[in-house]
């Protein structure tokens, strides 16, 4: 199982949760719908290969890319030295920013207003290394329990006031913070955290092609109209491209 992709289907980890416009739970009549399922999509079809969705939990995503049992992850992987120390990574396919949820009228605008709150986020991630420099905010770390769905259980110690405020890339908090009666965006920090497609480093093959395909779509345009359709608040982040 170490050759390139081919043959067969192209297999991406990701976890099974509503999380959009990023993703959805998958369900037998539609499949995963959002802006990554239609990046995979679009990857899929410029290698030949119909993607499968290999559906872990946060912790196992990697794990599974490692073991052979996904051929990569596309699943919110921020590209940073500790996952680097794991996977290799393909260019970016996208670029986001973080904000800073907290329940409505909570009175939290700004990283000062964070000192003695707890704030949380991913264990391991971009996010938490955010929440962290907050002075004096009390980091939560949340996922490394192995649940099926991390974000989901931080909207919901955020809403019942286990935590003060959630730390995220912005994406994820685009259908929340102006309609959603509960929360809204404290403020964004613009950190430019780049997230890529993880490949195990004994594959690098599997990297070369799935890199490939990425720079062609991005190249053609046809990435950008994905990013528009799911993502039409957002600055596209290859403009240049």
């Amino acid at each position: 199982m170490s050759g390139p992709v081919g043959g067969g289907q192209l297999r991406l980890a990701c976890l099974d949760a509503e999380a959009p416009p990023l993703f959805s739970l998958w369900s037998e009549q539609r499949g995963r719908t959002g802006f990554e399922p239609a990046v995979a999509e679009l990857l899929g079809a410029e290698l030949g290969r119909p993607v499968e969705w290999v559906r872990v939990p946060w912790v196992d995503m990697i794990p599974a890319v490692q073991q052979h049992r996904a051929d990569a992850v596309l699943c919110g992987q921020g590209i940073i030295p500790a996952r680097q120390a794991q996977v290799d990574f393909t260019r970016p396919y996208a670029v986001f920013h973080e904000g800073v949820l907290v329940r409505r009228g909570s009175g939290i605008a700004s990283a000062a207003d964070l000192a003695g709150r707890r704030v949380a986020a991913i264990d391991g991630s971009t996010n938490m290394a955010l929440a962290e420099s907050f002075e004096g905010a009390l980091p939560v770390g949340f996922g490394s329990d192995g649940s099926d769905d991390v974000y989901a259980d931080m909207l919901a110690a955020l809403e019942d006031g286990r935590v003060d405020a959630v730390v995220d890339d912005d994406v994820v908090f685009v259908p929340l913070g102006e309609h959603d009666p509960r929360f809204e965006l404290a403020f964004t920090a613009r950190t430019g955290n780049r997230w890529g497609i993880g490949v195990a480093k004994d594959r690098p093959e599997v990297l070369a092609q799935l890199d490939d395909a990425l720079s062609r779509v991005i190249a053609d345009g046809r990435h950008r109209k994905v990013w528009e359709e799911w993502l039409p608040t957002l600055d596209y982040p290859f403009a240049e491209a």
